[in-house]
C-alpha cells in the first residue's frame, strides 16, 4: 500500500501539473507594445485577445478617452484613428481570463499646419454648401487623408469626397441639402504623416446647419434674375451681364455657389493698366461672390443697361435697392444658375462644384473602387 500510494502520489503530482500549465491564459497581444517609448502615431492601436474574447477595453491619451472598436466576435480592438504623438497612452484590456494594464509612449512631431475648412463653425449655410477642406502643403497620400474625414449629417444624406488637387478635398451630397440639416465635419488628422516627422496634432472640425431653400436663375439673354425662396418667388430683378468682348468680360454660365458677400469691394480690371482699353478701377457695393474668375452679383446705379443690354465687365450688376435685398438675404452655398452664355462655369472655378455629374464626381474620390 504504500508503494502504491506514493505512486499515485506522483501521478497525481505529473498530472496536476499539466491542466494548470494547459489553462494558464495566453495573453493579449497589444502594439504598439506596452512600455514602447517610440510608438509610432499613424500606425494607431490594436489590441488582440489570444484566449477567449475582450470584455472591455478602456484607453485615454492625456486623460482623453481614446475611441475604437471591437471585430465582431470581440477578439480584437483597433483605434478608430491614429493616436496624438508625443503622448503617454493608458491601456486597459479585460478578457475572459486576464486583466492587462499598462502604457506606451507615441514619438514626439514636428506639429503640420492644419487645413482651413468650409463652412465655419455653427454657420447657417445654403442648400448647395460643399465641405471644402483646403490644405497648405501637398498631401501624401490622399487616401489616408480622405479616410480620416468624417461627415455625420442628422438624417440620411449621399454624398462624396473629390479631390481637385493635393491640397484641396471637397465633400458635396448628390442632390442640394435638405432645408434644416444638421451636419458634423471632423478631420481626424491628429497621427497623420505629413512629411518625415511632421504630424497632425488637431483635428479640424465644423458643425453646420442648411437654412432655407433659397436659389437664383440669371438669364443674360432676357436680362433677367429671379430668386425662389422655399419654393416661393421671392424677388425679380432687371441685371446687366459681362458685354462677351473678351473670355474674362463674358460671364460664366453654370452653376454658381454664392462664396463670400462684402459691403464694398475694389474691382480693377485683370492684366490691364491705366489707359488700356476697356480699363477699369472701381469701387462696388453690395457685392456677393460666385466664382474665383472675379464674378460677383452686386449694386450699380446704370438701370438704362439693366434688363437691356450686357455691358458689364463679368459680373452680373442689379438696381442698388434689389442687389441690397440679394446681399443682405444671402447666405454661402446658395445656388445662383447662369444660362445664356459660351462660357461654361468649369467646376473648379471658385465652388462651381455642381458641373460636375454624380458619376464623375465620385471618380475624384482617392477611394474610389
Amino acid at each position: 500500500m504504500p508503494r502504491l500510494f506514493c505512486l499515485l502520489t506522483t501521478l497525481i503530482t505529473i498530472l496536476g501539473c499539466s491542466p494548470v500549465t494547459a489553462l494558464t491564459p495566453v495573453g493579449v497581444a497589444i502594439s504598439p507594445a506596452l512600455g514602447e517609448k517610440r510608438a509610432v502615431p499613424d500606425r494607431g492601436l490594436t489590441i488582440r485577445a489570444l484566449s477567449g474574447t475582450l470584455r472591455s477595453v478602456t484607453v485615454t491619451a492625456a486623460g482623453v478617452p481614446v475611441p475604437g472598436r471591437f471585430d465582431q466576435k470581440r477578439t480584437e480592438w483597433r483605434s478608430s484613428w491614429s493616436l496624438r504623438p508625443g503622448t503617454d497612452h493608458l491601456v486597459t484590456a479585460v478578457t475572459t481570463d486576464r486583466r492587462v494594464s499598462g502604457r506606451f509612449r507615441t514619438l514626439a512631431a514636428t506639429p503640420a499646419t492644419p487645413p482651413k475648412v468650409d463652412p465655419l463653425p455653427g454657420e447657417t449655410v445654403g442648400v448647395g454648401m460643399p465641405i471644402v477642406v483646403e490644405f497648405k502643403v501637398p498631401v501624401p497620400d490622399r487616401a489616408v487623408v480622405e479616410g480620416a474625414f468624417e461627415v455625420v449629417p442628422d438624417r440620411p444624406v449621399e454624398g462624396g469626397w473629390h479631390w481637385f488637387s493635393d491640397t484641396q478635398a471637397v465633400w458635396r451630397p448628390r442632390h442640394y441639402w435638405q432645408p434644416g440639416t444638421r451636419v458634423r465635419f471632423t478631420a481626424h488628422l491628429t497621427g497623420l504623416r505629413f512629411a518625415p516627422g511632421v504630424y497632425g496634432t488637431t483635428d479640424p472640425s465644423a458643425t453646420f446647419v442648411v437654412g432655407r431653400d433659397m436659389s437664383s436663375h440669371i438669364d443674360t439673354a432676357t436680362h433677367r434674375m429671379t430668386v425662389h425662396r422655399d419654393g416661393l418667388l421671392a424677388q425679380e430683378m432687371s441685371i446687366s451681364a459681362g458685354m462677351a468682348t473678351t473670355r474674362e468680360y463674358t460671364t460664366t454660365s453654370g452653376v454658381h455657389l454664392t462664396m463670400e458677400k462684402k459691403e464694398r469691394v475694389r474691382m480693377v480690371s485683370p492684366r490691364r493698366k491705366p489707359g488700356d482699353p476697356e480699363y477699369y478701377d472701381l469701387m462696388i457695393d453690395h457685392a456677393v461672390r460666385i466664382s474665383n474668375s472675379g464674378e460677383y452679383v452686386h449694386a450699380k446705379d446704370n438701370t438704362w443697361a439693366q434688363g437691356r443690354l450686357n455691358v458689364s465687365h463679368g459680373c452680373v450688376n442689379a438696381r442698388p435697392d434689389q442687389a441690397k435685398w440679394f446681399f443682405d438675404n444671402s447666405l454661402r452655398g446658395d445656388p445662383v444658375v447662369i444660362v445664356g452664355t459660351d462660357r461654361p462655369l468649369e467646376p473648379a472655378n471658385g465652388w462651381g462644384f455642381w458641373q460636375l455629374p454624380w458619376n464623375a464626381w465620385k471618380a475624384g474620390s482617392a477611394l474610389a473602387s
